[in-house]
């Protein structure tokens, strides 16, 4: 691009800066700066050319050009040469100070110009800036901007210049009155100072490092003298913050002397300004600054300010801190600052200042001393290094503020202290203290609610701080490791420190390393330097005992397990070995597990091998017994932590068992006893734990430690006579007993098992008893407390077991078995039936199932009574409860079903015969039927069991007929399809068991697998899936299995159960039934051929009966089964069923249709009954002149029913297909012979009284019956197109109707020509014979069906056009005008459906149509109308020759017309008139054109007809008749005026449109959006084509346009031909 286009480019754009838009006026700024970046020089040259031509160019704008400018400039500026820099200075300084006022917004934008310029050439640009500088004249504000901006771009350019700029502005500085003008000197100055800072900071890279603060002392002490003197008393409050942003800054320049003399009066006057300002943030930081310089120099006179200082400052720091306000932060970090430099200069007046406060209630008082405190030590560590005692005895009273503020900053002074050295001061440790303390608060109870600011509110919390804090203390201050050690163990054991147990165990983990790292000596602990530290036995007592609740408190567990193991050997030398190796494991036990998937009890258990495994190491007696003392002790620590206590119990009775000496362990056993707390559930059971741990060692021991206990002072005293009737007492008493009870049971669970039976009944069980009934003057008292019951039923059930699992159980006879059974069963009676609220249940049938095994055996009665208390017991409740509604609750019914199941098997185990199996099935047989799922489920659960057990455990000695195998499968096949998922896999485990069952009463072995009932598992699978289809076809499946593996003398009463079924108030079940009678029916249905008609009868009765539909479809199948042997038979008797078909009789129809042979049988055999009978029967109505009635005939309206049912199944599709032909014909001939066709009398007094709910509710009208037939077949045949069509054009109903019959036929033809074309010759074929039919509807329905064909290309495609013609034409002398019509619109339909055919059959549809003109005497015949509109169609397609013999006889005969009173005749006559006369265009002889001037005045008179149609005719005609006219202008004056949908008046209206199509903004817009796409993708090789010159005119013109979019984007595209550079 050369320079001038460069330029005109430029001058373009900006002549278009001062558009109005500010949308445009961004854009060419936009444009410019894209010019800028590419030729950088060009641009600014010309947009300095422009601004010094443009003098009177307003300012606005002249800013924007500057901001284009300066924007440039920012990354361009190196760019620069000499010259143009000095051009573009004067530019920017004179557009800068052109006007005295204060224009920000120009005066910014030069100034920006002169600091992008400076940052490459400082010192023409200080130059331009001095030479505006006047002595003793005020410097323009922008001229003081610019200086103070370059000031900190630059200053390194800058400084140098200043002693210049200052010798210039000083003079005039008492000059400023105005505001503005002071704060502009305020801000120069600010930044004068700061960059002499900064160059003196840096005097190794200053371009002059002899420079000395000297060189502006003086000059910066008479600005200040100014500034402070004068300025600072102003009321602008603007003023008085920018004189003391600049005072800051300035102290550090000012003379020492100057400085120290000035303090006295500078401070006050700073601090005065606190109480004047809300914004303190420049105020503290210009403090600050002030506070540094006068440190940096010394000054005495300080001291004397500090007071005040300390005052001010503190109140400072006292404010509420609020996150959203950034300045209030910032002012708090500038007044720790502020205290930052007085500790280093005055740490001992600062302390006496803080400490003080420290003991104040006020909260942001304490919270905010706290805060400089621990500021303090650590920004001024050395001058508070000899402070620590007294800033440690300040704490004192912060420590016990239970403020969470005052707290979380206590906590961050004691993070301070640890690194600083405070704890190891005397007092350190109540910091530590405090520390835990915090880290033992419950986190809920934390009371504040998070700050707006803090996204997690538990990180910021008093005890996640000081866990951190802790955790950092003992990890990375090193300095902490002696005062931590051995300390932080006294935390562990007292409960107060419960919640810390964590942290502290990490920590002391931490701490054990490093002090193994330094050597054993400084790892072992002296026990008797520290005599406030707990002792090992205490150590591992708790550390294990919270173990037991690993995940509790951030998880504990593995931290107390960690450090148990660091510990080891300070517990006891012999543990290292064995502790290295067993703790990973536990450790890894836990990583393998969640809180949520933890086995407690294995775990727990895991725990106690554990500690028997350390003392069997240890085998120290002393040691035991004082762990066991230990672990007693602590037992009052876990009151409140009840699963805790329960494993601390465990423990002491593994210690006690492991202990050697009696007399110990009868001791403690004895104190446990008499210090339990006996009305805690889990302290009487871990107490019974603890006697069962502690048996497994020492029996005799412990039942004569329980005995001596009863016997005992203290237990005779709670059970006096008196305190029976007390019910406080009484309860009281009671827990006891439950305890002592409980221990019973524990002690005969554990001991070992051949020291137990010698002590069951003589000791054990007498004592158990013996607590559980109570006698009160003789007479036994039962108990009404449930816990005392469950300790009973507890207790028996491990007295039991501990017998069974003996080796001598055999041989022990059991004498008070029967009286526990029946005092079981007691218990489970009274349990309520429909809930599970407690465990007695489950426990006292866990009993009973030790007990059944027991002998002696119970007798029958017994059994019977067992099983079924137990089954109503169990049965009856309520579903499984879910996850969500608890799973200790879904953990009892598992429990206490598994109890039911293993006390079931083991009452058949005693009588493994078949009476024995059925007699448990009779029990379970009312709960297999029970109309809850829950209930049949359980049932069928158990029955399963049952069966496999029986199956299991089978022993045949003879061949033996299992009699009831046809009656068992029969009860539980039908459930296979229950609507209980569990409940169908388990009746299919019973069949698979009754069909092994009967193979091993055959003589099978047990090993022995049937191929046929192996099916049955692999069937299961189907069975889970919920479709019903799968569902049953899988019943269907195992319906084939038993019908394979059924004897014969049980096939009878298995049908008999299965028709039963059918019943079934579980739906499923009774689908289930049928799918497997179908299932017989079909394998031995051949012998059944006399009892059809039964069955059939059978089938309807049961359909009767049967409650919703759910039966029907296999009752098809059933149906289906029997026609394919027996077809003829099936159909004459459902035809015999009265009409209206109910819903079952329907459904049996459609089951003849599921196969293609059947269904085409049927479908033949019901056409042959339709066209066997006449369709109606007229009757004569007696009064004389009335039409005849005509009343549907049954026959035919049977089998037509019959059809669309049978048709209606997807199954009949092959059949219809192969039918379709006779089928469509004949539906079609019903359709026409019943339209006004009624039904017999009896028919229409069911249709008025509404049909009942099981008859179908399709219409039995007989025209609406056969047309839903008709197009149920069609649906069936795949001519779903044809369906739809017919939907959408309302043809169906069209053909119910006398009124609509022929429109709905010709419809019906369309469809079929367009979706149904292959179909159509057969149907023909079979069409051809009805032209003579007897019935005259049949005859017009036909004639219409083929009138329509022709007006498809069908017909010529399918070489149907001939027969097509001469079937019509052997109808044109029909007797019925209706049928002559419609022939004349089938001719007509050609020029639609074969235009080109039209020429070759031209004199025959002529002769036709001018033959139909004169049809009958009736001037307006309808064939006459039919004939002018099938002229009007036919005109332009035939030969000329052809037509001009008639065509006058046509004009002439159509005339008359023209003013017919009926509308339909004056529209097709004028029609086909004008249509006529376009065929004559240029060639029209003098007869016709008579006819057209002849026909000119009516036509023009009824261009004002009333009939839209007829008017828009006539401006047709005569727009056609103008060429004929031989007059140009009248022919334009109809093309003119005459045209469709327009008013006679549009003169305007091409105008209009022209206008409106060149006044398109967005086609203009997007014009230079286009171009300048086209520029910035083009080619290099491309550019030299473009005309730069006429694009740039062409985008100028549109800059100048109207819409702002267009302008906006003519400046953005010229910002793109800078690319043709």
């Amino acid at each position: 691009m050369t320079e001038s286009s460069m330029k005109k480019l430029a001058s373009t754009l900006l002549d278009a800066i001062t558009d109005k838009d500010p949308l445009v006026q961004e854009q060419v700024c936009s444009a410019l700066c894209s010019l800028g970046e590419a030729r950088p020089v060009e641009t600014l040259r010309a947009c300095e050319e422009y601004l010094r031509q443009h003098d009177k160019l307003a300012h606005p704008y002249r800013a924007a050009v500057l901001r284009a400018m300066e924007r440039v400039l920012s990354s361009r500026a190196s760019e620069l040469d000499k010259d143009t820099a000095s051009t573009i200075i004067l530019l920017a300084s004179s557009e800068m100070t052109k006007t005295k006022d204060l224009v920000w917004d120009w005066q910014q934008a030069a100034s920006g110009v002169l600091v992008a310029v400076g940052r490459q050439f400082i010192s023409k640009v200080m130059e331009e800036l001095l030479r505006r500088l006047h002595p003793g004249t005020l410097p323009h504000c922008a001229v003081l901007h610019t200086l103070a901006s370059l000031s900190v771009a630059n200053a390194f350019g800058v400084v140098p210049f200043l002693p210049s700029v200052l010798s210039s502005l000083l003079p005039v500085l008492g000059v400023a009155k105005q505001d503005t003008v002071r704060v502009a000197f305020c801000s120069a100055l600010q930044r004068f100072s700061e960059g002499a800072l900064e160059y003196l900071a840096n005097l190794d890279r200053a371009p002059d490092p002899t420079v000395r603060k000297d060189a502006f002392a003086t000059d910066i002490f008479s600005a200040y003298d100014v500034l402070f003197h004068q300025w600072l008393q102003s009321r602008e409050a603007k003023l008085r913050l920018a004189v003391v942003e600049a005072l800051g800054p300035m102290s550090h320049l000012l003379p020492s002397e100057r400085l120290e003399e000035q303090l006295p009066k500078l401070l006050p006057g700073i601090l005065a300004l606190y109480k004047k300002h809300a914004e303190t943030f420049y105020l503290s930081k210009s403090l600050g600054q002030i506070l540094e310089a006068a440190v940096s120099v010394g000054s005495r006179t300080l001291e004397t300010q500090l007071d005040a200082l300390l005052a001010a400052l503190h109140s400072q720091i006292c404010v509420p801190v609020e996150s959203s306000s950034p300045l209030v932060m910032s002012n708090q970090k500038e007044v720790l600052r502020c205290f930052t430099v007085l500790a280093c200069s005055s740490p001992d007046r600062l302390l006496a200042f803080l400490l003080p406060r420290l003991d104040t209630s006020n909260e942001r008082t304490r919270v905010g001393t706290l805060q400089v405190v621990r500021h303090v030590i650590n920004s001024a560590a050395a001058q508070m290094e000899d402070k620590k005692p007294f800033i440690l005895s300040s704490m004192r009273l912060p420590l016990l503020d239970t403020n969470s503020k005052v707290k979380r900053a206590v906590v961050q002074v004691i993070s301070a202290m640890a690194h600083h050295g405070y704890l190891e001061q005397p007092g350190g440790e109540a910091m530590i203290e405090y520390i835990v303390q915090q880290c033992a608060l419950p986190p809920e109870q934390e009371p504040e609610k998070p700050g707006p600011g803090s996204k997690d509110p538990k990180a910021d919390s008093v005890r996640a701080i000081s866990v951190r804090t802790l955790y950092l203390v003992s990890t990375t201050v090193d300095r902490m490791s002696h005062v931590l050690w051995p300390y932080l163990l006294q935390f562990l054991t007292p409960v107060r420190f419960t919640g810390a147990l964590t942290p502290l165990c990490r920590s002391l983990v931490h701490l054990a390393q490093k002090r193994q790292e330094a050597g054993a000596d400084a790892f072992l602990i002296q026990y008797d330097a520290h005599a406030s530290l707990p002792s090992p036995y205490a150590v591992t007592g708790r550390l294990l005992v919270v173990s037991s609740s690993p995940y509790l408190g951030d998880g504990r567990g593995a931290a107390a397990l960690r450090l148990l193991s660091v510990l080891h050997p300070n517990i006891h030398p012999l543990l290292g070995q064995h502790w290295e190796t067993t703790v990973p494991l536990l450790l890894g036990y836990l990583d393998e597990h969640t809180e949520e998937t933890l086995p407690q009890e294995e775990w727990e258990e895991k725990l106690l091998m554990f500690l028997r495994d350390t003392l069997a190491i240890i085998s120290d007696n002393a040691w035991i017994c004082q762990l066991s003392l230990e672990l007693c002790r602590q037992l009052p620590c876990y009151d409140e932590a009840p699963q805790e206590k329960n494993f601390l119990y465990k423990c002491i009775g593994t210690t006690l068992g492991a202990a050697s000496s009696k007399e110990v362990v009868r001791k403690h056993l004895q104190e446990l006893l008499e210090t339990a707390r006996y009305q805690e559930e889990a302290e009487r059971e871990g107490l019974a734990c603890c006697f069962g741990i502690c048996a497994i060692s020492h029996l005799e021991d412990t039942l004569a430690q329980l005995e001596d206990f009863v016997r005992s002072e203290v237990f005779r005293k709670s059970i006096g006579i008196l305190n029976i009737f007390k019910d406080r007492s009484e309860n009281e008493v009671e827990k006891v007993k439950s305890a002592l009870i409980l221990c019973y049971g524990h002690v005969a669970a554990r001991a070992p098992r051949e020291l137990v039976l010698a002590k069951v009944e003589s000791d054990i069980l007498r004592n158990i008893c013996q607590h559980f009934s109570t006698k009160v003057l003789g007479i036994k008292v039962e108990t009404k407390d449930p816990a005392l019951k469950l300790c009973l039923v507890q207790s028996v059930c491990m007295v039991s077991r501990a017998i069974c699992s003996s080796t001598q159980a055999g041989s022990f006879h059991f004498t008070r078995k029967a009286e526990l059974v029946a005092q079981m069963m007691e218990f489970i009676r009274a349990e309520p039936p429909d809930s599970l609220r407690t465990p007695i249940r489950k426990k006292a049938m866990l009993t009973c199932t030790y007990l059944v095994s027991v002998e002696p055996a119970l007798d029958e009665q017994a059994r019977a009574d067992v099983i079924h208390g137990c089954l109503h017991s169990i049965m009856a409740l309520l579903p499984e409860p879910k996850e969500e509604d608890g799973g200790c609750q879904k953990s009892l019914y598992l429990e206490t079903l598994h109890a039911l199941e293993d006390l079931l098997t083991s009452l058949l185990q005693r009588n493994m015969t078949p009476q024995g199996l059925q007699i448990m099935i009779e029990h379970l047989s009312p709960w297999i039927k029970s109309p809850r799922g829950h209930e049949r489920a359980r049932a069928l659960g158990l029955s399963a069991l049952l069966l496999r057990y029986f199956l299991e455990h089978l022993r045949v000695s003879a061949l033996v007929p299992f009699h009831n195998l046809g009656l068992l499968i029969g009860l539980f096949s039908p459930r296979c399809a229950d609507l209980w998922p569990a409940t169908r896999q388990e009746a299919v485990d019973c069949v698979y068991s009754l069909l092994y069952l009967q193979l091993g009463y055959e003589g099978f072995s047990r090993d022995y697998r049937d191929d046929v009932a192996e099916r049955l598992l692999s069937l299961k699978d189907g069975l889970v899936h919920p479709d019903p289809a799968i569902l049953f076809h899988t019943c269907h499946s195992v319906g084939q299995i038993i019908a394979k593996r059924l004897p014969p003398d049980q096939l009878i009463s298995l049908l008999l159960t299965m028709f039963e079924a059918l019943g079934d108030p579980e739906k499923n079940c009774s689908r289930a039934a049928t799918v497997m009678i179908n299932c017989l029916l079909q394998e031995r249905g051949g012998v059944l051929q006399e009892k059809v008609p039964e069955i059939v009868s059978v089938l309807r009765s049961k359909l009767q009966e049967a409650q919703g539909e759910h039966v029907l479809p296999a009752a098809q199948h059933s149906v289906y089964l029997l026609a394919t042997q027996h077809c003829a038979a099936v159909v004459s008797s459902l035809l015999g069923s009265p009409l209206p078909l109910d819903s079952h009789t329907c459904m049996l129809w459609r089951a003849l249709a599921v196969e293609p042979r059947l269904a085409a049988q049927v479908l033949g055999l019901l056409l042959e009954k339709m066209s066997r009978d006449v369709p109606f029967k007229e009757s004569r109505a007696f009064l004389l002149g009335r039409t005849p009635d005509r009343v549907a005939t049954l026959l035919p309206l049977s089998a037509t029913c019959a059809l669309f049912e049978v048709m209606s199944t997807p199954a009949a599709g092959p059949a219809v297909l192969e039918l379709y032909p006779q089928l469509f014909v004949v539906l079609l001939l019903r359709v026409s012979c019943t339209v006004g066709v009624q039904l017999p009398r009896n028919l229409q007094a069911q249709e008025r009284r509404g049909a009942s709910p099981a008859l179908a509710t399709r219409n039995l009208e007989p025209c609406s019956s056969a047309v839903d037939t008709l197009r149920s077949m069609l649906l069936r045949s795949g001519s779903e197109d044809v369906v739809q069509r017919m939907d959408l054009e309302g043809g169906w109903e069209l053909l119910r109707t006398s009124a609509g019959h022929e429109e709905g036929a010709t419809r019906l033809a369309r469809a079929m020509a367009e979706h149904a074309g292959p179909r159509l010759p057969l149907v023909l074929k079979t069409l051809a014979c009805t032209h003579s039919s007897a019935y005259e509807n049949q005859r017009v329905t036909t004639t219409a069906f083929l009138a329509e064909l022709l007006n498809s290309n069908v017909a010529n495609d399918l070489m149907l056009l001939d027969s097509l013609l001469e079937s019509l034409a052997a109808r044109q002398k029909d007797t019925c005008a209706s049928v002559r019509r419609l022939v004349l619109r089938g001719l007509a339909n050609l020029a639609s459906g074969c235009p080109d055919k039209v020429r070759t059959h031209g004199p025959q549809l002529l002769t036709a149509m001018i033959g139909g003109l004169d049809d009958g005497d009736n001037p307006h015949s309808p064939v006459a109308l039919e004939a002018m509109l099938g002229l009007a169609r036919l005109v332009h397609l035939v030969e000329s020759w052809d037509l001009r013999s008639g065509l006058l006889h046509v004009a002439i005969r159509i005339r008359p017309f023209f003013d017919s009173e009926k509308m339909e005749f004056r529209t097709a006559s004028i029609r086909l008139f004008g249509h006529l006369n376009k065929v004559c265009h240029g060639d029209c002889e003098d007869v016709f054109l008579d006819q057209v001037v002849g026909g000119l005045a009516p036509l023009l008179l009824h261009l004002q007809d009333p009939q839209a149609t007829v008017a828009s005719a006539c401006r047709f005609a005569l727009r056609m008749c103008g060429p004929n006219l031989a007059c140009e202008e009248l022919s334009a004056a109809f093309q003119k005026h005459l045209q469709e949908g327009r008013a006679l008046h549009f003169g305007e209206f091409l105008n209009t449109t022209c206008k409106h199509l060149s006044s398109w903004e967005n086609v203009r817009a997007a014009a230079p959006l286009f171009t300048g796409f086209l520029v910035l993708h083009s080619e290099p090789r491309q550019q030299p084509q473009v005309d730069l010159d006429q694009l740039i005119a062409a985008l100028q013109i549109l800059l100048k346009d109207p819409a702002p979019e267009v302008r906006t984007r003519a400046a953005e595209a010229l910002g793109r031909l800078v690319k043709l550079a």
